[in-house]
């Protein structure tokens, strides 16, 4: 039975849909609390998580302006603006005059920022490579497989799931 108040697609849910979310929500919390932990460790190392985020959205975007990654990482404009001012006081990142508009700047990775970048990937997944070196390969594959599938599904829903949880915290601030 679908409880009151649950819009007109979750009617459409079945409750084996129902606890497949669920259980998916708190493997997601799982990680996410387990990658809290790496940011804060690494903070305290000097390596700021959100920078890192924001670089890597850069390189993937290609030259851009701060509304557009702001845009891109589902953040406010004057936050990633803040975050931009230290990337570019480290010298990871750099402002170039726009090409398509000379009185707006767009954001590039300097060599530094690509080479930072390039050395947490391959830590990280030198990293997590000990975490499933036990795993058989036909295990590993298909977990990759499926959770690359995921990212890329989950991305596409995530406006929706922000307006969801986003709808859920007001209403709950309502009562």
């Amino acid at each position: 039975m679908v409880a009151a108040g649950i819009d007109s697609e979750a009617a459409e849910l079945t409750q084996a849909d129902i606890e497949a979310g669920r259980r998916l929500a708190t493997a997601m919390f799982a990680l996410g609390k387990q990658q809290a932990t790496l940011g804060h460790k690494m903070s305290r190392a000097g390596v700021d998580r959100s920078a890192v985020m924001l670089l890597k959205t850069l390189i993937h975007m290609g030259p851009s302006r701060s509304s557009a990654l702001a845009s891109a990482v589902h953040s406010d404009p004057s936050t990633v603006s803040r975050q931009i001012a230290g990337l570019v006081r480290d010298g990871l990142v750099e402002r170039r005059a726009d090409p398509e508009d000379g009185r707006a700047s767009v954001l590039v990775p300097t060599e530094a920022g690509l080479t930072l970048l390039e050395e947490q990937r391959r830590r990280i997944g030198l990293a997590l490579a000990r975490v499933v070196r036990q795993w058989a390969p036909e295990d590993l594959d298909r977990f990759l497989v499926l959770l690359e599938r995921f990212v890329a599904d989950h991305e596409c829903n995530l406006p929706a799931i922000i307006n969801e949880c986003v709808s859920l915290a007001r209403s709950e601030g309502e009562k």
